[in-house]
């Protein structure tokens, strides 16, 4: 565990390259035509991944969290502007894991986010983005990316993310935190930071085993990683 002046730079740290890698004055690749069809290609087969995560009733919550704000398409600046404008109250206020899991968070944004700029550019290099994105294609273009070892890392933040809110939520008075804060977060316009947290808190409390539900994705998405790299004609197979 780190200590909190450690945390503190941390966040300063993740959300300064996070939003360097989201600025297309900085970052041009964010206007690229293949991003956003990219983008939307991934969250449909990650719902198809976790389609049966979302048939079970008591993994549906979490499956459903993961999707919406830890790994799948979603603009995720306006909740880490949120957490720029309150990390010194959040130092003093929330759990040290709760920092800890937020530091993850956002570095799993920025990972994702950098390799979609790099799919997206791979992408523009072999095709133009009025072709159909098809399996074959994004694994050409994943092949072409390559780095393995940051698409591993890209996995353990996914669960690192959820053994953070498992940890949180055993601590004594976290939810009790979290609702008392839901109207003051609010009024300051910190909703988006508050919905993350109490969706994240909320989904993982259902779980009665939330070692299991974190292994089965981390195999699932490291044997996708490993199907896609070798050049496999099905590598989403469940």
């Amino acid at each position: 565990m780190h200590s909190r002046s450690d945390l503190h730079a941390r966040l300063a740290r993740r959300l300064a390259l996070h939003g360097r890698l989201f600025d297309p004055a900085v970052e041009p690749r964010n206007l690229l035509p293949w991003l956003k069809p990219l983008q939307a290609w991934q969250a449909r087969r990650l719902e198809t991944s976790f389609s049966a995560f979302l048939r079970d009733p008591e993994r549906r919550p979490a499956a459903r969290f993961f999707l919406d704000e830890v790994y799948g398409d979603q603009d995720f600046r306006q909740r880490d502007a949120d957490i720029a404008r309150v990390v010194p109250m959040m130092q003093r206020v929330l759990p040290a894991a709760l920092l800890e899991t937020l530091a993850d968070a956002i570095a799993l944004a920025a990972l994702s986010h950098a390799f979609d700029l790099r799919m997206a550019a791979a992408l523009h290099a072999l095709a133009p983005a009025s072709h159909p994105l098809n399996v074959a294609l994004y694994a050409q273009a994943y092949r072409r990316v390559g780095h393995p070892r940051l698409r591993a890392r890209q996995i353990a933040l996914i669960d690192a993310v959820g053994q953070g809110l498992s940890e949180a939520v055993r601590m004594p008075g976290v939810g009790a935190l979290l609702r008392v804060s839901r109207l003051p977060a609010r009024a300051a316009g910190l909703g988006t930071l508050q919905s993350f947290l109490e969706r994240g808190f909320a989904a993982i409390v259902q779980l009665d085993d939330i070692g299991a539900f974190l292994a089965a994705i981390r195999g699932q998405e490291t044997r996708v990683m490993q199907r896609l790299l070798a050049g496999q004609a099905d590598p989403f197979r469940l």
